[in-house]
């Protein structure tokens, strides 16, 4: 799948997260189309959008959930990721690493190779990425965190992302995510776990990513509409859904 294959495996860029309910979505997309275009990759997809699943990993204490919603200036999660629906869809798999640093995102991601059982799950799983990630820092730091925090698979996210490029500015990207899902459990993809939870039903995620400043057009749509960052995490939205974890009184 050319979109999601051609993403960096290594990057680093601001990222701001705003939460749009149906009316909002439809008024920002339609001031959005004078600045920025589809990624060509979904051009001429259906809807425009392609699918993304992650299982999101996690300590015992939930240690990545509550540096999240502490507001740790330094933190970071391990996640597997995917672009299929199904076995069947034979997408690649990535193990990813994404943090924080100060206001900086980064994100590593290294492919897995070779043939290996999709429907691992748990400490199977765990091995698997250790047999199958490609060698290098990510894997390394992995398997270290693997052993020394004893991190494994928690939470299944789902969702419908359409992606645009700004016109003017190679360098700025705009996703909007829809259709979330979540649901508990140790595998990608199982014939065991429980039905998806929705979360944020009937609202999009908009994200924009850049590697320097906001463009001035974007901000005057920040105005226009009254749009206000929101620190929003799908991961931890679903595990809060889930009732996993709750966020401190």
């Amino acid at each position: 799948m050319a979109t999601e294959t051609r993403t960096p495996l290594h990057f680093s860029r601001f990222e701001f997260k705003y939460v749009l309910d149906r009316s909002q979505r439809e008024e920002v997309e339609g001031a959005l189309q004078h600045f920025v275009e589809l990624d060509p990759h979904v051009a001429s997809r259906p809807h425009h959008t392609y699918f993304v699943r992650s299982l999101y990993f996690d300590d015992q204490t939930h240690s990545a959930f509550h540096d999240k919603v502490d507001g740790m200036l330094t933190r970071s999660k391990f996640r597997i990721r995917t672009y299929g629906h199904s076995i069947e869809d034979r997408a690649p798999w990535f193990l990813e690493i994404k943090g924080r640093h100060n206001n900086l995102v980064f994100k590593h991601r290294t492919p897995l190779a070779g043939e290996f059982d999709q429907r691992a799950g748990g400490y199977e799983l765990s091995q698997v990425l250790l047999r199958h990630a490609t060698p290098g820092t990510v894997l390394e730091q992995f398997e270290f965190e693997l052993y020394r925090r004893q991190i494994r698979p928690i939470v299944l996210v789902d969702y419908l992302r359409r992606p645009y490029l700004s016109k003017f500015d190679p360098a700025f990207r705009l996703t909007l995510d829809t259709g979330l899902t979540a649901v508990a459990t140790d595998a990608m993809f199982s014939d065991t776990a429980a039905m998806p939870l929705p979360m944020l039903r009937g609202f999009t995620v908009m994200e924009v990513k850049f590697r320097r400043h906001v463009p001035a057009w974007f901000h005057r749509i920040l105005q226009a509409f009254d749009l206000r960052r929101q620190s929003i995490s799908k991961v931890c939205a679903g595990m809060q859904a889930l009732g996993l974890c709750t966020e401190p009184d």
